[in-house]
């Protein structure tokens, strides 16, 4: 009887250290386990994670396509009678960084280039100190909208434009050449009234330097080897 008592003590603490140590095992699996709460930090922190990825990548995406370098292609296009282009390109077959269309016709940039220079200057209305409180400053080369002057006079407006079918055709026409002007053939023949060159395209190409002033200010010389140093076209946008 004696032993019969002993042994069914041990089997009683037997069972309840093993019953111990079934909870204490328990615990520290749970103890493993995530909270609720640490899972939505986990969760939030990946979600910022990719978040900034996803950011950079567009920045990188958006620096690549817009961003120009302190040597760059510009081209000066337009139709007889019609508005000029102005297009700014990193590299000859590279999308362009900024085009826009001026309200004067090109036939008249070409006489004004006859004086032997030519300064465009480009203003736009400063809007940046809104902007910084919306978080979403604009660059320059984005502005929409610019008034234009022609060496000191007015020329209307200038509208920045996308780089359509009819554009990108001229430029691919005129990717060889890395400096010169001239005229680019009509696509169709003119009608009876005598209006054969209505739809050529008149154009001049050339690299230019780029000057970066500050945020609100840029500016693009002509490089030209036989001006002895003196640019014949400067571009200057500003942003006052």
């Amino acid at each position: 009887m004696a032993k019969a008592s002993a042994d069914k003590k041990h089997f009683h603490w037997s069972n309840k250290v093993s019953n111990e140590d079934e909870q204490e095992t328990q615990k520290d699996k749970e103890s493993k386990l995530p909270s609720p709460l640490t899972r939505k930090k986990l969760q939030a922190i990946t979600i910022a994670r990719v978040r900034s990825v996803v950011t950079a990548l567009r920045k990188n995406r958006t620096n690549s396509l817009h961003g120009l370098g302190p040597r760059v292609v510009g081209t000066l296009f337009g139709s007889r009678n019609g508005h000029a282009h102005f297009a700014f390109q990193k590299h000859p077959i590279s999308q362009p960084a900024f085009l826009i269309e001026l309200q004067t016709p090109i036939s008249g940039l070409v006489k004004e280039m006859a004086s032997g220079l030519l300064r465009i200057t480009l203003e736009c209305d400063n809007k940046q100190e809104k902007m910084k409180k919306v978080g979403n400053p604009t660059r320059i080369l984005e502005e929409p909208v610019w008034r234009t002057h022609c060496n000191g006079k007015k020329c209307g407006f200038a509208m920045k434009r996308e780089c359509g079918e009819k554009e990108w055709k001229v430029l691919k026409a005129v990717e060889p050449i890395s400096m010169g002007a001239g005229v680019l053939p009509a696509e169709k023949p003119g009608d009876e009234d005598g209006k054969d060159d209505e739809g050529e395209i008149m154009y001049m190409r050339a690299k230019f330097e780029r000057v970066v002033g500050s945020r609100d200010s840029e500016a693009f010389y002509m490089m030209n080897p036989d001006s002895n140093g003196a640019p014949e076209l400067s571009i200057y946008l500003l942003r006052i």
